[in-house]
């Protein structure tokens, strides 16, 4: 069996110039909040969810962010368009809402060819001693990785009513999902760098992300790194002031 080589964080690598935030899902967890408004643009801790995403893109760097959209599309698209710090471009889903995997490839001319951060815009996080983002690019390694996920430990998962996703190598290598019937250790939050050419060999329609994932792991190109801050699952309207109140006491 051949040895995996140990991944060391580079302090001084470079963030992703372009994030993909992901922003057109129905919501409807989220229900009522989302009658009249999109997810991304609930309001938590006094501002929108995207834009919390947002505060972090620009703290880390990106200059650029692609937004998908479908659902209310015309209210989420006026709302990102006016973001300072920013470019924005917006992946329209209109016509068909085509999932996480099916954004990527829908969004794929907008994402340029060098790796770009993902992440989705309905969790909240705070960070830790290092900016989350900025600790994810110093683990990048681009010679070993097609992705690079940020996950939390299950017990830090907040708000999180799944049994995990991952199970991780002590050299950060991700060796599986979470068995039937068990607990992973790590829950994905939402946040990753993918090199788009992970982006390959698509079905036609809509798809979850689950498929280039599962090739990466397959090929041990498939990565994690923890995440040293909170992390909050903001999923249904009972998670907003159990957050808020989490992120009052500190």
């Amino acid at each position: 069996m051949t040895r995996q080589r140990a991944i060391r964080p580079d302090p001084g690598a470079h963030v992703p110039d372009t994030a993909m935030v992901m922003a057109a899902g129905l919501g409807k967890r989220m229900r009522p909040l989302t009658a009249t408004r999109p997810k991304p643009l609930v309001e938590v801790a006094g501002k929108p969810l995207i834009d919390h995403v947002f505060d972090r893109l620009r703290n880390a760097g990106v200059r650029r962010a692609v937004v998908n959209v479908h659902y209310l599309a015309d209210t989420l698209e006026a709302h990102v368009s006016g973001m300072d710090g920013i470019d924005v471009a917006i992946s329209d889903e209109r016509a068909q809402l085509m999932e996480t995997g099916g954004g990527l490839v829908q969004a794929r001319g907008l994402l340029g060819d060098d790796p770009v951060l993902v992440v989705n815009s309905d969790n909240l996080w705070l960070d830790g001693p290092v900016d989350a983002i900025k600790l994810l690019a110093s683990r990048w390694d681009d010679a070993a990785m097609d992705a690079l996920l940020l996950v939390v430990p299950y017990a830090r998962a907040h708000n999180h009513r799944g049994q995990g996703d991952f199970r991780v190598a002590a050299d950060g290598r991700i060796v599986g999902r979470r068995k039937e019937g068990a607990t992973a250790p790590f829950v994905y939050t939402g946040i990753q760098i993918l090199h788009p050419r992970i982006i390959r060999d698509w079905p036609d329609g809509p798809f979850s992300t689950n498929l280039f994932w599962s090739r990466a792991i397959e090929a041990g190109r498939a990565y994690a790194q923890v995440h040293q801050g909170l992390w909050f699952d903001v999923g249904t309207p009972a998670a907003i002031p159990k957050t808020e109140a989490m992120i009052a006491n500190g």
